[in-house]
């Protein structure tokens, strides 16, 4: 309430030529998976071809994020297409997302049970066994792989949080977020087929797994260092990371998390004002860090929260 008495209306209408962002990232995608599967490329030569289709995948990410919340365009079902089109890469269908993310993460943020992207605590390690085993590993070795990890983490939550919502879906609308991972899959498997296994990894698997990396980079500082909160409070439970200009705009300004959860259907492009806002009104409950410094906190600190 505060910050709208002083942030203009066309803040929080949607802005649809964020829409032409897809076009460069689609003709990378299109162009680089046709370039490695027709040209006489050196491996030099492929590894910078999925290089640049992995950067633009996760770029498409990031617009998808956006997108489906409904900040860019609100028509439902071009939202859902669109939003759709742009996570096919990590074969993740609008309506699980919307459920996943928009209604549980950002209704939940940072509750230990209710958040489904909240790190476990020390009760989930006396239940689970692979925590144990990875905090029997000495910390550098537990963090190198915490951050291996990163090259597959996205996609690997995103199929458990479709086995874990699947249920809660009923009768077409089940079907629905079925074919929505199923389809984009074996499309993936299909490209795989026709490509043959040398292509396929660099037109897919390597730039998937640099996407993966990409995205995680960001979304595990986006609360992994603040405290666990039963209040839903973005200034406790969100860290806005610092990188450069042109980062933020190749990145559509995902760094800014805490404004996207204090405004979550406000388009990033006004996430600087919105800053600037907080930051004046409540400077000493605003987290900030550069980006490089919230990922080297992230390789110091152990993934368990011992309390809140």
């Amino acid at each position: 309430r505060e910050l709208k008495k002083v942030l203009p209306r066309r803040y929080f209408e949607p802005v649809p030529h964020r829409l032409l962002w897809m076009i460069p990232h689609l003709a990378i995608v299109i162009g680089g998976i046709y370039a490695v599967a027709t040209l006489p490329l050196s491996w030099p030569s492929r590894l910078g071809v999925a290089f640049l289709i992995g950067m633009s995948y996760a770029c498409l990410g990031f617009l998808a994020h956006e997108i489906l919340h409904g900040s860019v365009i609100r028509h439902p079902f071009l939202r859902d297409l669109l939003g759709g089109i742009c996570f096919l890469p990590f074969c993740l269908g609008p309506k699980l997302w919307r459920k996943w993310h928009n209604v549980e993460h950002h209704g939940h943020t940072q509750h230990d049970h209710d958040d489904p992207d909240a790190m476990g605590t020390l009760e989930d390690f006396r239940e689970r066994p692979e925590l144990q085993w990875l905090f029997r590993l000495a910390p550098v070795m537990r963090s190198a792989l915490t951050f291996g990890a990163f090259t597959f983490w996205f996609s690997m939550h995103s199929f458990m949080m479709w086995r874990r919502f699947l249920k809660d879906f009923q009768g077409r609308e089940r079907l629905v977020v079925a074919l929505q991972f199923l389809v984009p899959l074996a499309g993936w498997l299909a490209l795989g087929a026709w490509l043959g296994m040398e292509a396929w990894v660099y037109a897919y698997v390597l730039p998937l797994l640099i996407a993966n990396f990409t995205v995680m980079s960001y979304i595990a500082t986006n609360h992994l260092l603040n405290p666990l909160t039963h209040v839903n409070d973005p200034l406790a439970n969100s860290l806005t990371v610092i990188v450069p200009r042109w980062l933020d705009v190749l990145h559509f300004n995902f760094s800014h998390h805490t404004e996207h959860h204090v405004f979550p259907a406000m388009n990033p492009k006004y996430a600087p004002a919105l800053k600037a806002a907080l930051k004046e009104r409540w400077p000493e409950s605003y987290c900030e860090m550069p980006h490089w410094q919230a990922l080297l906190a992230l390789w110091r600190t152990p993934r368990l929260y011992r309390d809140a």
